[in-house]
């Protein structure tokens, strides 16, 4: 893979702060302190999605049209956003198809791409994971059909998304210079596994079956 040219430095955080909100006997919630606040609340709706079994909401958001209701509703959490909050929506179920318990993920899609793969061949090591990213990262506009196709193989794999809070973050601000979004998810995707567990923005996960069942503060 050749990593986007841009240089090493702090990436811009998300437009606001860590939010932990906590439920009874749990601790803070996945990714109640990441991404943006609007990130969050799409993240919280599309989790109630799963928990509530609305299946016919989660066919609809599969549709890679992305012109159905449910896809308008999702963009309606951020109509700054819109586009990208529908892709995300998409995304989401994809990866939730079947689920009947949500996976809220952690870090970014490139921490996430590093679990693709069996047994010691992962991530860098497996060559469908690095020619997926190389793909993604190689991409001007945000590319769908490749985020499709590496969160399908997580699903597939039995990993962890990324954080879907996050990656609506790092969508909107894709084509914007010091964001350096392509460069940040191929430094995570090489990052060495000493430092898997502490990526930026990583919270701890849980898999689609063993979701917690608290909602998150929307307001």
């Amino acid at each position: 893979m050749t990593i986007p040219s841009e240089p090493p430095g702090e990436r811009p955080g998300p437009d606001s702060g860590p939010s932990p909100v906590s439920g009874p006997g749990t601790g803070p919630l996945p990714v109640s302190g990441t991404g943006s606040a609007s990130g969050r609340r799409l993240t919280a709706w599309l989790a109630g999605l799963v928990r509530a079994r609305e299946y016919g909401t989660l066919a609809e958001l599969r549709r890679p049209t992305l012109s159905e209701n449910a896809h308008i509703r999702a963009g309606w959490l951020d109509e700054s956003r819109r586009e990208v909050f529908e892709q995300v929506a998409f995304l989401f179920a994809v990866y939730h198809r079947g689920a009947s318990s949500p996976s809220y993920g952690w870090g970014s899609l490139g921490t996430a791409a590093r679990a693709i793969g069996t047994g010691a061949r992962r991530g860098p090591a497996d060559p469908g994971a690095q020619r997926l990213m190389d793909r993604v990262v190689a991409s001007r506009r945000p590319p769908l059909r490749h985020l499709q196709h590496t969160i399908a193989r997580l699903r597939s794999c039995d990993r962890p998304p990324p954080s879907w809070a996050g990656l609506a973050d790092d969508l909107a601000r894709w084509g914007e210079r010091d964001a350096r979004i392509r460069y940040h998810w191929a430094v995570d995707f090489h990052a060495p596994p000493s430092r898997g567990a502490g990526q930026r923005q990583a919270t701890p996960t849980t898999s689609a079956a063993s979701a917690p069942t608290e909602r998150y503060d929307t307001t």
